[in-house]
């Protein structure tokens, strides 16, 4: 699995990066917004993380620009709590929203939900669910 964390705090970056690579999972990093859409345009990932709050080009910008061109599964983990943000991030094409601090679990389970959601059925289930 290959995981892209787009977040502009070093800091954090490292730590999802230590973190994921528990499950296991090659992660990619990028601290700032328009190195991340290059580097998912690049990389293909599997899952993005992308935070909001960032200068330059925000985490809004970001999800709306790979939408573009990509529909691989974006994870939104923020610090900002308000239902009106949630849905604003939602609206610009994000799968999920997570709120800055979250357990190590949560994120895990959130991430493993987000990929099983985006394999495609294979062939023979979906012939046999049309009959």
């Amino acid at each position: 699995m290959k995981i892209l964390v787009i977040d502009d705090d070093p800091a954090m970056t490292e730590l999802l990066s230590t973190l994921l690579r528990t499950i296991p999972a090659h992660v990619i990093v990028a601290n700032s917004g328009m190195e991340g859409v290059d580097q998912t345009e690049k990389e293909k990932p599997d899952i993005v993380i992308l935070d909001l709050m960032m200068p330059e080009m925000d985490g809004w910008q970001v999800c709306k620009r790979i939408r573009e061109f990509s529909s691989i599964p974006i994870l939104i983990l923020s610090a900002l709590d308000h239902p009106g943000m949630v849905a604003t991030a939602l609206d610009a094409g994000a799968d999920d929203y997570l709120i800055k601090p979250v357990s190590s679990s949560m994120l895990i389970t959130r991430i493993n939900t987000l990929l099983r959601r985006s394999k495609p059925i294979p062939s023979n289930i979906a012939a046999a669910s049309t009959t």
